[in-house]
């Protein structure tokens, strides 16, 4: 399972006020909620990294956060492409423990 490449047409933020998620101060933690559920939030948070978006919360995270992220890994050259990588790492992990899980109960 790859990133979404249209990601904007499934974000839950999509039918919602766009300003709601460009706010400041402790308005941000009300902002940040709504990507807690969205099931593109790892494409949007890629998106804005990889893109430097400077302002509003994009993938449950805030500017500040994000710039964060960057300084402290310059490395990535892709963010898109290092989430695509864990995520297949992920799904490959757990359904190596689901085999053994199937494996040692039978």
């Amino acid at each position: 399972m790859g990133m979404i490449t249209d990601w904007p047409s499934l974000a839950a933020c999509q039918n919602g006020d766009p300003d709601a998620l460009f706010v400041q101060g402790a308005e941000q933690n009300v902002a940040k909620r709504i990507c807690r559920s969205c099931p593109v939030r790892y494409e949007c948070l890629a998106d804005a990294l990889d893109n430097r978006i400077e302002f509003g919360v994009w993938g449950g995270m805030t500017e500040r956060e994000r710039r964060a992220l960057l300084r402290r890994h310059p490395q990535v050259a892709s963010w898109r492409k290092m989430f695509e990588a864990a995520m297949k790492k992920n799904a490959k992990d757990r359904s190596g423990k689901d085999k053994i899980l199937v494996t040692t109960a039978g």
